[in-house]
């Protein structure tokens, strides 16, 4: 079961549009079906067997729930762990705005960049105020910005916590992970705390790894004569863009600890009719659109 379900979740994420092809009124024919089936997927998460994907509309209801501000044009969904003490949650989101130029992260500058951060968050807290939620502060780095040429993956983390909090208390983490690709990245964002990011930080580590684009998608498959170049580069993943654009994701650390387990169990219950929408009969080419 739990395999069945991991694969469910992988395929859910790695598609996020339906291939225009099928809203024509012709049938499309077989081998322009295949090339939209293969056009629509960017990539593949191979789910441990102890994850769960929570879809698109179910995760934003939850992150909503927890105050957070999500942008429905980006966000793909959860994962969550199915272990009795799992806390921690990743959201994922794809951005589809070109190829990101990463020439930048030879020279940046870590304070720059989490001024920032700070700027951005007394924006966000804008609309926390007007939903009723505390406002957040930013407090510095839990680990500075660090960039793999080799494998196109960013990851950095903030330590944060609301503005009314005393400073002993538990923090808020958001450890963030990127993996570029040819038309954009995806974001792995693991929501923890102070007292856990420690031990936690590995999740995201394991999903990032487990992450590949399909081929032609890679960010070595750039093509300067026909793709499409970003208006930013790396750096802005970390700065304006990360907060601005994609909405900072800060949990009070008490809402994680009391709704954890609401969300295992609402995923489970999901999972249930996932299984039963893949238990119907595979079309001959189902094998293809999971490559």
């Amino acid at each position: 079961m739990q395999k069945l379900i991991a694969a469910a979740g992988a395929m859910l994420l790695a598609m996020f549009a339906l291939p225009s092809a099928f809203a024509q009124a012709a049938p499309p024919s077989e081998a322009s079906r295949k090339a939209e089936l293969a056009a629509a997927w960017q990539a593949t998460l191979k789910l441990p067997t102890d994850y769960f994907f929570v879809p698109k509309a179910e995760g934003a209801r939850v992150l909503r729930a927890l105050g957070n501000v999500v942008n429905d044009s980006v966000f793909v969904g959860l994962v969550v762990g199915l272990h009795q003490n799992d806390q921690w949650i990743v959201v994922i989101r794809y951005v589809k705005e070109g190829y990101i130029k990463d020439d930048d992260a030879k020279n940046w500058n870590a304070e720059e960049l989490l001024k920032n951060l700070k700027d951005g968050v007394e924006e966000t807290n804008k609309d926390r105020t007007a939903r009723g939620f505390p406002e957040m502060q930013v407090i510095g780095w839990v680990e500075p910005p660090g960039y793999d040429a080799g494998t196109h993956r960013l990851v950095w983390s903030l330590l944060a916590k609301d503005k009314d909090e005393p400073d002993n208390t538990q923090k808020s983490i958001n450890y963030n992970t990127y993996a570029l690709g040819r038309d954009g990245y995806f974001s792995l964002n693991l929501l923890s705390g102070s007292e856990r990011i420690a031990s936690e930080k590995a999740v995201a580590h394991e999903l990032l790894a487990d992450l590949s684009y399909n081929a032609g998608k890679r960010y070595e498959d750039f093509s300067v004569t026909t793709d499409r170049i970003a208006e930013y580069g790396l750096a802005a993943l970390i700065g304006g863009i990360a907060v601005k654009k994609l909405g900072l994701f800060a949990l009070f650390v008490a809402l994680v600890l009391k709704f954890a387990k609401v969300i295992i169990i609402g995923a489970v219950v999901l999972g249930a009719g996932v299984m039963k929408f893949f238990r119907r009969k595979p079309r001959n080419d189902s094998a293809d659109g999971a490559a």
